[in-house]
């Protein structure tokens, strides 16, 4: 687990026995502290704050899911929305670029209850650092290096909670789905 930006968020994931509601035995949860403080004194000169993610290493090689339309979770939430990201390889030929390409969609978790949520790949739009990008573009679904949970204290659904605070993110389990 990362924090991805130098303020005094804060976030862990842990794995632990799998709650009432759960299909398997273990459950990942993902959970900490949304702050909009930076360290006294930073000479960081941060624009964005109050940010957390995980992020899975890179793959070794690639993950191909062109069989695949539907990434599909179970979680449970606190009513915040969370960002699902899937990193594909990096077709911006720009020397120095070193960063994969990323495609992001909201996932918005009621409070205290399991639920399933299926996510059309196609519904998955193109980011860079957290902004969509206006062009078309299309995933190439067959070259997935990594992919990522990431929640925002700003942002998201409406009537999703915003805001700096704590925030809880159960994960029974993602899977990618065939759904026509």
């Amino acid at each position: 687990m990362e924090c991805y930006y130098p303020g005094l968020s804060s976030a862990s994931l842990e794995i632990t026995e799998g709650a009432a509601g759960a299909d398997t035995s273990l459950t990942g949860v993902f959970s900490g502290n949304l702050s909009s403080d930076m360290s006294e004194g930073s000479t960081w000169r941060i624009r964005r704050y109050g940010f957390c993610g995980m992020r899975s290493k890179k793959f070794d090689g690639f993950i191909d899911l062109d069989a695949y339309d539907t990434i599909a979770m179970k979680i449970k939430g606190d009513g915040r929305c969370y960002i699902s990201t899937i990193y594909t390889e990096n077709w911006v030929n720009s020397p120095g670029q070193q960063e994969d390409n990323s495609w992001q969609a909201f996932v918005y978790t009621p409070q205290d209850r399991w639920q399933i949520l299926k996510i059309p790949l196609d519904r998955y739009l193109p980011t860079w650092r957290g902004s969509v990008i206006e062009a078309k573009l299309e995933m190439n679904p067959a070259r997935i290096v990594g992919m990522s949970l990431s929640v925002n204290a700003e942002g998201g659904v409406p009537g999703a909670k915003t805001g700096t605070g704590d925030f809880r993110l159960e994960v029974d389990w993602i899977k990618a789905l065939r759904t026509v």
